[in-house]
C-alpha cells in the first residue's frame, strides 16, 4: 500500500489522518459547515482538536446536527440536558457560547447575505496558500487572525481568541497550511 506523506501533525492516528486528508485546508463555503467549525473550534479552545475530533459524532448529536438556527433557541432545560451529556465537553461557558454564538451567526447572515460571504470577504474570497516547509513554519495567529477575532468579538461572538480564529481558518480553507512536501499541495 502506498505511504502518502502527510503533515506531521496528523501522523499515526487514522481519525486524525482521514481529517487532513479529506477536510483540513478545504475551502469550505456553506453556512452550516461554517457553523459546525467554528461550534467546534470554540470547544476546542484550550483542548486538543483531536479530542474534539473524536467527540465530533457526539457533539453532532447533542446539537441537533448543528442547526444553529435551533441552537439560537436552545433553553434552560436542554443547556442542562448539554451539560450532563458525558459524550461532548461539558462546560458552561461554552456551551452558553455555542448559543449565543448561533444567533449572533445569525445577525450576521441577515447583515451580508451569508456567514460565508462575511468570513470570506476578509481574503477577498480566496485561500491563502501558504509555502511553509515545515511544521514549525505554521504560525499560531497572524495579524488577519488578529483582525478577524476582534471584528468577531465586537461583532458579539465568545470564545473566538485570534488562536481559535486561525486554526479555523485553517480548517475551513481560507489558509491552506499543509506543508510543501505534503501530497495535498501537489
Amino acid at each position: 500500500m502506498e505511504q502518502k506523506n502527510r503533515c506531521a501533525w496528523c501522523k499515526g492516528d487514522a481519525l486524525y489522518e482521514q481529517y487532513h486528508d479529506e477536510e483540513w485546508g478545504k475551502p469550505v463555503y456553506d453556512d452550516q459547515k461554517l457553523f459546525e467549525f467554528l461550534l467546534l473550534e470554540t470547544f476546542q479552545a484550550g483542548l486538543s482538536w483531536i479530542t474534539i475530533l473524536r467527540k465530533r459524532e457526539n457533539f453532532r448529536n447533542a446539537f441537533d446536527d448543528f442547526d444553529y438556527k435551533k441552537i439560537a433557541s436552545y433553553k434552560q432545560d436542554k443547556i442542562d440536558s448539554l451539560l450532563q451529556d458525558t459524550g461532548i465537553i461539558r462546560n458552561r461557558l461554552k456551551v452558553l457560547a455555542a448559543i449565543s454564538n448561533a444567533q449572533v451567526f445569525m445577525k450576521i447572515q441577515d447583515e451580508f447575505g451569508s456567514f460565508s460571504k462575511y468570513y470570506w470577504d476578509f481574503t477577498d474570497g480566496k485561500t491563502i496558500d501558504n509555502k511553509f516547509i515545515s511544521l514549525s513554519q505554521v504560525p499560531a495567529t497572524t495579524p488577519l487572525s488578529d483582525k478577524i477575532s476582534k471584528d468577531m468579538k465586537k461583532r458579539g461572538f465568545k470564545f473566538v481568541g485570534s488562536t481559535v480564529i486561525y486554526a479555523n481558518m485553517q480548517a475551513t480553507g481560507m489558509v491552506n497550511d499543509h506543508i510543501a512536501e505534503c501530497w495535498t499541495k501537489n
